[in-house]
């Protein structure tokens, strides 16, 4: 299960478009979530993978052969979770959702809510630093 790697994505229904109703129907529920977390931020493609961002990128998704990678922006987001991601395979920047496995949407929101307020902090910082 991978998109088709010469194609470029314009928006992320298109991307959304490309895959079985079963993994949409998973990838719809994920977007939903994030959505609600960050109801102010944009949705776009990057890195030709749907993205939201809010004074910066929250997080992209994908569908992969045998789960959802979810990655947070931010070098410690995954090491902050550590403890509520250990039932999932992580890396630095990574989660790993396998299909066999719901969505932890209440952890999903946690982590989106943890990276609007760190892009909005930043963005403060800044401000005050001119």
């Amino acid at each position: 299960m991978t998109v088709p790697v010469n194609k470029k994505f314009r928006n992320v229904d298109e991307y959304l478009s490309t895959f079985d109703p079963e993994i949409r129907s998973i990838l719809e529920s994920l977007r939903k979530t994030i959505k609600a977390a960050a109801p102010e931020a944009e949705e776009v493609i990057s890195y030709n993978m749907p993205a939201f961002k809010f004074h910066g990128i929250l997080v992209y998704y994908a569908a992969h052969k045998e789960h959802i990678g979810f990655y947070p922006a931010g070098s410690n987001v995954v090491e902050l979770f550590k403890n509520e991601l250990k039932d999932y395979k992580t890396s630095r920047g990574t989660i790993q959702f396998p299909f066999r496995l719901p969505i932890p949407h209440r952890l999903v929101k946690k982590i989106v809510r943890y990276r609007a307020q760190a892009n909005l902090e930043k963005v403060l910082l800044n401000r005050r630093k001119k």
